[in-house]
């Protein structure tokens, strides 16, 4: 055998043994709390284990329950920073932050500047860009807080991500990626792909402009493309890709994938967990979600949740939410009326449970 084949069998045998750990049962106890912080310039939220009792907390349509301000629970814990999709809060990712919580996990929310609910000028590209440095600059303020440091254990950090956030957590495992690489994707892919490659077009004439430029991309030498269309971000190029060595783990939840080149998927060495939505026609599974699994030897499929679209998974997720959200995308994202949301939440505990097994000594 090959020390390739070799290599790439030790991989998967590897990948099995995470699966089998994240399908391990959980036990939950703890109460969740919540506290908010400006840190590294960002606003987030903060969710971890407390003794201390939740009650109601409604903000416009979402109702969670949480203590806010408790006192966390004795430390040291593990951490989590957690990345929303475009256009998005803590407050629809919560309940997974809260099963994290529960299991003894400190929860980091930031509010991706640029690209989330109240301002999303910056969604797309240029946020994906910077999204990653984020994640580390958060990182950096807690292990600096004196609040926060004395209660985390920063040696292994995990990341966690859902649609633009879970390229996002692709990029903090290694993965690579090009304006180029997205367009080129798009000029052979846009009528299939049409909710990734026309998101944010609100009308036609946008949508033809965008066509154009992907067309423009489709042949021209490099040499001639400008120098934004043709940088590299993301990962680092050597044995270990990850550009900040603290992330330990990784779970991405229904990514934006089509922009990672498979070189840079392949490279990735750290466990990568993807979960996939089986209706997803927002980011397309052939194209996104499976496109990592087919290119990355460390990543697994820890679960494809049957009937799902796009935004089950985010949760809580009100319905007038859901229907303004849902009218503004390309191909519709209302939740899908049969999707059985235990199903969900029983994605939720592996999550829980891989990163229990690949963080914790």
């Amino acid at each position: 055998m090959s020390s390739i084949s070799q290599g790439r069998t030790h991989v998967q045998r590897l990948a099995a043994a995470w699966l089998l750990a994240a399908c391990a049962p959980l036990t939950a106890s703890a109460q969740v709390g919540m506290a908010r912080a400006e840190l590294a310039g960002l606003p987030v939220t903060l969710i971890y284990p407390t003794a201390e009792s939740a009650t109601r907390l409604v903000q416009g349509s979402f109702e969670i329950d949480v203590a806010v301000g408790a006192a966390p629970a004795p430390g040291p814990h593990r951490l989590v920073v957690m990345s929303h999709g475009t256009g998005g809060s803590a407050l629809s990712d919560h309940t997974l932050a809260a099963t994290l919580a529960r299991a003894g996990f400190v929860v980091a929310q930031p509010r991706h500047a640029g690209d989330n609910h109240v301002d999303a000028s910056k969604a797309g590209p240029a946020a994906w860009a910077t999204r990653p440095r984020e994640i580390s600059a958060v990182i950096d303020a807690l292990a600096a807080s004196p609040t926060w440091q004395p209660l985390l254990q920063l040696d292994k950090v995990g990341v966690h991500g859902m649609s633009a956030g879970g390229g996002t957590a692709l990029v903090m495992a290694g993965a690579r990626w090009r304006v180029l690489d997205l367009a080129r994707h798009c000029a052979a892919h846009a009528d299939e792909d049409l909710g990734f490659c026309f998101n944010g077009t609100a009308s036609p004439a946008a949508r033809a402009e965008r066509r154009a430029s992907f067309e423009r991309a489709r042949g021209a030498p490099e040499i001639f493309l400008p120098s934004h269309v043709t940088q590299w971000h993301g990962g680092r190029e050597g044995a270990d890709p990850r550009p900040d060595p603290r992330v330990a783990a990784v779970s991405a939840a229904v990514p934006v994938a089509a922009i990672f080149t498979p070189e840079s998927l392949a490279a990735i060495r750290i466990p990568v967990a993807i979960v996939g939505a089986s209706r997803d026609q927002n980011l397309l599974p052939a194209f996104h979600s499976q496109r990592v699994l087919m290119n990355c030897g460390a990543c697994v499929g820890l679960d494809e949740l049957r009937g799902a679209g796009h935004f089950d998974l985010l949760a809580p997720w009100p319905s007038d939410v859901a229907q303004r959200v849902g009218a503004a995308q390309v191909r519709g994202g209302l939740p899908e009326p049969d999707f059985d949301p235990r199903l969900r939440q029983a994605a939720f505990d592996k999550i829980v449970a891989f990163f229990d097994r690949m963080l914790r000594p």
